[in-house]
């Protein structure tokens, strides 16, 4: 096992660092500590998640592209939280609404920190997120934690505690392809029903049984045949933009692709898959296109309205996210 790092650069006065992890099979994580980003997952050298073509690029526009993205990932409507008889109200980035966590976590510095063992590789990560910023009340701790084993598992966990009541419900943002695309890979997701949404990208129809539509994976099949629909889902948000409720029972998602398969185990309740439905081989993502990868987003799924119950944290109610993924 072996950790190490590079400086690529500086940013608002801190050093941009790439942390390399690898095991004693030669498999290698990359990873930034800009936005905590998994940049690359090398599996005898093919990638096994979409990626910008320098360390550089992930600083010069925002992409999402396996970032920790909060402390919110997702939409809330009209950017508002009611608690109580008080509406808090945070920046509409997105048209009426508020999404990504304005100027988010994804694009912070975080410190970090290497450990090593003759089990697994691991890098922690650590941000202060003060109190107000992008209009989110509580001073908040957030923690990192990636780590690499010789069963070619990848786990991430994230920690986090604010010192004040909060909304925060982040997601790791990885868009895996397997070293093909979103079109050639299989998906098996163990839900039975997901959110449908409207054409601002919020649910706005409650859960809807997969049974009988093109949101079924509960057996496995190509994303092609999904995308390839004539659902009016589909063809709202241009690809699957949809959470999915999962049973509880895992593994949560399984991807595979002619060489390759990835086994995923997470805590959350929810995921949020996205195929890349705006990429189109321009700007600093100029080597990525439409349908190229697929996210899997663990985390709690977006409200309808603004009473945002199961992602509002109590003082120093401490919160942990994690995520398991398994690549052969």
């Amino acid at each position: 096992m072996k950790t190490s790092f590079i400086k690529y650069g500086v940013k608002d006065g801190q050093d941009l660092c790439e942390i390399s992890l690898e095991n004693d099979h030669g498999m290698k994580v990359k990873l930034l500590n800009y936005g905590a980003t998994l940049e690359k997952v090398l599996l005898n050298s093919e990638n096994m998640i979409l990626s910008l073509n320098s360390p550089e690029d992930y600083s010069k526009e925002r992409n999402f592209l396996g970032g920790t993205v909060g402390r919110i990932c997702g939409r809330v409507r009209l950017g508002q939280w009611k608690h109580g008889n008080h509406i808090y109200q945070l920046p509409k980035n997105d048209g009426e609404n508020h999404i990504h966590g304005g100027n988010g976590t994804d694009m912070k510095v975080w410190n970090f920190k290497l450990k090593n063992s003759d089990q697994e590789s691991q890098a922690d990560l650590f941000l202060f997120d003060s109190d107000g910023d992008n209009g989110y009340p509580g001073n908040m701790k957030l923690h990192v934690t990636y780590k690499l084993d010789n069963k070619n598992n990848v786990s991430y966990k994230l920690e986090a505690v604010s010192d004040q009541l909060t909304i925060f419900n982040p997601a790791n943002h990885t868009y895996f392809n397997l070293g093909e695309s979103a079109t050639d890979l299989n998906l098996q997701l163990t839900a039975d029903y997901y959110l449908p949404v409207g054409k601002g990208g919020l649910p706005n129809q409650g859960m809807q049984s997969v049974e009988n539509t093109v949101f079924d994976f509960r057996q496995g099949k190509k994303i092609a045949k999904t995308l390839g629909s004539d659902d009016s889902q589909i063809k709202l948000r241009n690809g699957l933009d949809h959470p999915f409720i999962l049973n509880g029972m895992q593994p949560a998602a399984i991807l595979t692709s002619d060489k390759h398969k990835m086994v995923m185990t997470t805590n959350a309740p929810a995921i949020v898959t996205y195929t890349a439905n705006h990429f189109n081989h321009t700007g600093i993502a100029n080597n990525i296109g439409q349908y190229d990868g697929i996210t899997l987003e663990a985390q709690c799924p977006p409200a309808e309205g603004i009473n945002l119950g199961e992602i509002t944290l109590l003082p120093y109610e401490k919160f942990e996210r994690k995520i398991n993924w398994n690549f052969s």
